[in-house]
């Protein structure tokens, strides 16, 4: 890690290990002239600051996944952070007992619909880890 680098530099960088370039190349392409400003916050507030704090990025995925299973409606980020809880090197175990502690706090319906994202994500990433390539991120 550069001793100096900006929080948007930082920020870039974790984007990057966590969710993966084709993801990080995806938002900053999508939200770089669209949405700068929130581009500006994501990489350097959420990851070059947040993200950056003294810590493991697994308990980070950990705490990602559970609040926006909690928060209900949130789909797509809990698809990009199951990638990255993998990414950061938690287990699909791991990952499935996170979703079950969350059972008498969110309910079966909002655990259920949980589930059915990471099994979506552990199976796009076992059919992608057959082809050239390797696993792969949302985008």
């Amino acid at each position: 890690m550069p001793e100096r680098e900006t929080p948007r530099e930082r920020g870039e960088r974790l984007l990057r290990s966590v969710d993966g370039d084709a993801v990080a190349d995806n938002l900053l392409r999508t939200y770089g002239e669209f949405a700068p400003d929130f581009l500006t916050y994501l990489t350097e507030f959420a990851f070059g600051t947040i993200y950056a704090r003294d810590g493991d990025l697994r308990q980070r995925e950990l705490i990602a996944i559970s609040s926006l299973i909690t928060m209900g409606d949130c789909e797509r980020q809990l698809e990009t952070h199951v990638h990255g809880a993998l990414n950061v090197g938690l287990t699909q175990a791991e990952v499935v007992e996170a979703v079950m502690t969350l059972i008498p706090y969110v309910g079966f319906p909002k655990a259920l619909n949980a589930l059915a994202v990471v099994k979506r994500v552990v199976d796009k990433r076992a059919r992608s880890s057959n082809q050239p390539g390797g696993a792969a991120s949302t985008v």
